[in-house]
């Protein structure tokens, strides 16, 4: 799993539970888009999106890793035909990294509908097929290894054999396509940090962190099998990760590679990867291609494998699922909404 059902906290209403972020270049500008609501999880008895929730992308212009933009999305409940009205939201400065703050309304509909502003931005929030790709042997071996600081086990595995878990599944969708000259007002330069967040509003008036991402896969390889830490990485901000969690996550590191014998200094190549992996963030430079790759980082794509990326990494030793995006069952498209839409 990317971060499907990654925490307690998550799994109490998967409606709010984000299982991939993804950042790109459209065919107008560039390319928000979170998944929520999996299928896999079971029949749900209000699918959709929490009426109760907040659903933000978080832009860092400046590398400070704070947010200078908040596009915040929020849901009214479901009509009798299942379909929610929707509202999006800019919160720019200062203002963005205060849930409280009323911003300025951009564009509103309902799901399943395209909307598009006379400048050109675009939204669609609807039922989508899956777009992600883990095979669950490889998968549980991961987090097993990385929790246990051992060799990542696959003894008896059979590439040939591999599946996709999520073949078939369905999430609902959120993508937002900003034009170039609207994202980089206020930045220094085309280079973004990228994270997503979804909250719930709670009886005392505030806001509840659910869950938070940026780079894929960080659940999986270090929250498995400590959920206690999978709660904690949901909240808190990401210009606090790395004094919060660099030093545990860099001795999980140094374990499997000591155990896999990659390095002669396991404990220096695990602070060097925890702080590539913290702050939590998804670096893209507007107007490129993304790509999610060994080389770099740069947004994430449809398509990418993030899986094979982040665990090889992480295990300094070549970690392949056996599969690819050939195993995802309903395909991305290249024309917004770009996520290939599910009739409900």
């Amino acid at each position: 799993m990317s971060h499907h059902l990654d925490s307690p906290i998550a799994r109490q209403d998967i409606r709010l539970d984000i299982t991939d972020l993804y950042v790109f270049r459209g065919t107008t500008g560039t390319v928000f888009a979170i998944n929520v609501c999996h299928s896999i999880f079971g029949k749900l008895p209000v699918p959709g999106y929490h009426p109760e929730g907040m659903y933000e992308f978080k832009i860092d212009l400046d590398g400070d890793a704070i947010e200078d933009i908040t596009f915040r999305v929020t849901f009214d409940a479901a009509d009798a035909d299942g379909n929610q009205r929707f509202m999006l939201r800019r919160i720019d400065g200062t203002d963005a990294s205060d849930p409280n703050s009323p911003g300025v309304a951009i564009i509103d509909g309902v799901t399943n509908r395209g909307a598009t502003t006379a400048d050109g931005l675009r939204f669609w929030a609807g039922k989508a097929a899956d777009p992600f790709w883990i095979d669950p042997d490889v998968l549980h071996a991961v987090g097993h290894a990385f929790q246990d600081g051992t060799v990542i086990n696959l003894v008896g595995w059979d590439p040939a054999k591999a599946r996709n878990l999520f073949a078939g599944h369905t999430v609902y969708s959120i993508v937002l396509e900003v034009p170039d000259d609207e994202l980089l007002i206020g930045a220094i330069s085309k280079r973004l940090g990228v994270w997503a967040v979804a909250t719930l509003a709670t009886d005392a008036g505030g806001w509840r962190p659910i869950n938070r991402i940026g780079l894929p896969m960080i659940h999986p390889l270090f929250t498995q099998f400590d959920e206690d830490l999978g709660n904690r990485l949901n909240a808190g901000r990401p210009a606090d990760d790395f004094a919060t969690y660099g030093l545990r996550t860099a001795n999980a590191i140094a374990a499997v590679v000591a155990a896999n014998g990659t390095s002669e200094d396991p404990a220096g190549y695990g602070s060097t990867v925890a702080h590539r992996f913290f702050p939590n963030i998804l670096p893209y430079e507007v107007g490129t291609q993304a790509t999610f790759g060994f080389g770099q980082w740069n947004g994430r794509s449809l398509t990418d494998n993030a899986a094979d990326v982040m665990c090889s990494i992480a295990a300094n030793a070549p970690i392949r699922l056996g599969i690819g995006k050939e195993s995802v069952t309903s395909k991305p498209s290249t024309i917004f909404p770009y996520m290939p839409p599910v009739v409900a």
